[in-house]
């Protein structure tokens, strides 16, 4: 298939899966299950196999750029669903970034660690070594993961807690020891990519785990107030075995060692959940404006309700500044889209201050996503309200979803690294 029609035929899968995705999310938002259903969808129309990085000799995977819009459009129908590819995506980028890096390994075992990294799709992911020989651990995780139509979920990232998984060398393979909460996938997952501290280094290892092994029980999320269908869990560990094979690269405790394309993988993530919180900020003001639509179309016969007028000078404003926050948002979630487009591109040789300059760009896409997502979901609660006769547009879900992904980020956080790296020069590598 040519670039031109694959790319238009990767349009129409999103829309379609999108579109289905639409017509029923407020009653499984409502039922709060875990997302097998989903699931089904999205493994039906192919989502999650896509949503693997490009690979060489032409293997199907999705562009950073058309990935991120495809999540965007899905996230506007469901934004739990919109989440859940968006984690599966940055994952399946992970074992990428950390392919230059040197897992961690004993003495004994750093040669089948490194030399045999194609291994790692062994025992976990059920193909033959021999299959992705040469290929190394990301190359063989992707196709594994493309074939199968795996669902990545986890995180890499240290927990903000303090209660980091941990990696304890054994006699045989490590043990992974711990407890983690993560927001999506973890429930439904086919593999898990996790972060876990080396109790002998203090090193961050990132491996692969099968979330079917005895020794891994997933508890899933209750009571969710947003993003209930996002497939959020606890996931605790007692002595999982961790193979050398299973190590997929390794992040210094000390993040100003950690090589600058390493250290793109908390800015693919955030600006991914980025893209989300745009698509329900986007969801949210299309479905109100077509209930206000319906409303004018179709006013109570009774009088008893209130319904704005199409030419209400007021109703016009107000939709003017929230198409306007909408728009602004999504050119400032353009501008980090393309920028780490670049810097995927750039591969090993990314720069620090190039480095820095990404996050400073996806800081504030997320900074004013966030605000605008806010403003959006809750302002449109209250311009429906009186065309809302019945209660059954489910808006509120848009700005339960919207809180629950803006709750996760510091905004003064952000504003403080993007200040000090436009006064000091300073720069800001931490994820």
């Amino acid at each position: 298939m040519r670039g031109d029609a694959a790319a238009a035929d990767w349009r129409r899968v999103t829309r379609e899966v999108a579109d289905d995705l639409a017509v029923d999310a407020g009653d499984r938002d409502r039922a709060g299950k875990p997302p097998y259903d989903e699931l089904a969808r999205l493994r039906e129309a192919g989502l999650p196999a896509r949503l693997t990085p490009p690979g060489p000799g032409g293997r199907r995977g999705a562009a950073w750029t058309a990935a991120c819009a495809a999540i965007r459009e899905v996230a506007a129908a469901d934004g739990s669903v919109g989440e859940l590819l968006a984690h599966h995506y940055a994952l399946s980028w992970t074992s990428r970034l950390l392919a230059a890096t040197e897992p961690e390994a004993e003495p004994e075992t750093a040669g089948a660690a490194v030399s045999g990294a194609g291994a790692a799709v062994g025992a976990v992911t059920g193909v033959a070594a021999s299959a992705v020989a040469g290929f190394g651990v990301a190359e063989g995780l992707d196709r594994a993961a493309a074939r199968e139509g795996w669902l990545l979920a986890g995180g890499v990232e240290p927990s903000r807690t303090g209660a980091d998984l941990t990696l304890t060398p054994a006699d045989g393979p490590r043990v992974l020891d711990g407890r983690r909460y993560f927001a999506s996938g973890v429930t439904v997952a086919d593999r898990l990519v996790v972060g876990a501290r080396c109790t002998r280094t203090g090193d961050l290892l990132v491996v692969l785990v099968d979330p079917s092994d005895p020794t891994v029980c997933v508890e899933p999320a209750a009571d969710r107030v947003g993003q209930r269908v996002a497939g959020a869990g606890t996931v605790a560990f007692s002595r999982t075995p961790v193979a050398p094979s299973q190590l997929l690269g390794r992040l210094p405790r000390d993040e100003h060692a950690v090589a600058p394309y390493a250290a793109l993988a908390p800015l693919l993530s955030r600006l991914l959940l980025t893209q989300v919180a745009l698509g329900v900020a986007e969801g949210a003001l299309a479905e109100a404006r077509d209930a206000v639509r319906a409303a004018q179309a179709a006013p109570p016969p009774d009088g008893t309700a209130f319904v704005a007028r199409d030419d209400d000078p007021y109703l016009l404003l107000a939709y003017g500044e929230l198409a306007t926050a909408a728009h602004t948002a999504a050119s400032v979630a353009a501008r980090a889209t393309d920028g780490l487009a670049r810097g995927l591109a750039a591969g090993p040789g990314l720069g620090v201050e190039e480095r820095a300059e990404l996050a400073v760009l996806v800081a504030a896409a997320e900074t004013v996503t966030g605000r605008a997502a806010e403003q959006i979901t809750t302002r449109v609660l209250e311009l429906v309200g009186p065309a809302d006769t019945d209660g059954v547009t489910g808006l509120d879900r848009f700005w339960r979803d919207a809180r629950a992904l803006t709750a996760r980020h510091s905004p003064p956080h952000r504003l403080r690294a993007i200040g000090d790296h436009y006064l000091n020069a300073g720069l800001p590598l931490a994820g």
